[in-house]
């Protein structure tokens, strides 16, 4: 096996057993060993490739897969998504069975109540690590912004601001 796919397992592997609160609470760490340490790709690449995977139907993780296309192929598909999705659900089965278990102890939603600031923090954390790979000019943040006040403050189904800010960024609006 290559020293390519080694790292691919080892990374995603990792970053499999960090995912607290979605997958998308790891594309941070993701994008910085993809684009910054093993330079893989570009910041751009890696953004186009999430807004892909988000468009797509299907899970959200999609990005994992096109990442180990990109990088190595069909082994790289089968690496990344193995390793993504293999360590976190056996931790989460076991998690499970354990939680379960404890279902009445006090301690519990504690755990529970200090998770949630946590996750918050990551998706944040995600959510400005793809506008910055992505808005480099003051229009496209304006978009950026934009979109994501709309779907905060909304019952819009975000699909349908996703194409809206897709089709003001193609009109020309975005690069100003």
């Amino acid at each position: 096996m290559s020293a390519t796919l080694i790292s691919l397992a080892a990374i995603f592997s990792q970053l499999s057993l960090l995912a607290f609160g979605g997958g998308n609470t790891i594309l941070p760490e993701m994008q910085r060993q993809v684009v910054d340490i093993h330079h893989w790709m570009s910041a751009q690449d890696f953004s186009a490739m999430f807004a892909l995977a988000q468009a797509a139907p299907g899970p959200n993780m999609m990005v994992v897969t096109l990442v180990g296309w990109h990088v190595a192929g069909w082994p790289g598909v089968l690496v990344t998504t193995l390793a993504k999705f293999g360590p976190s659900s056996i931790l989460t089965a076991i998690v499970l069975h354990l939680w379960q278990r404890f279902k009445d102890k006090p301690w519990r939603g504690i755990v529970q109540a200090g998770l949630v600031p946590m996750t918050v923090g990551l998706v944040a954390a995600s959510a400005s690590l793809i506008t910055e790979a992505s808005a480099h000019t003051w229009g496209l943040a304006a978009i950026a912004g934009g979109c994501a006040l709309i779907t905060f403050r909304s019952k819009i189904h975000p699909l349908w601001v996703l194409a809206a800010g897709a089709l003001l960024g193609l009109s020309g609006i975005g690069q100003y």
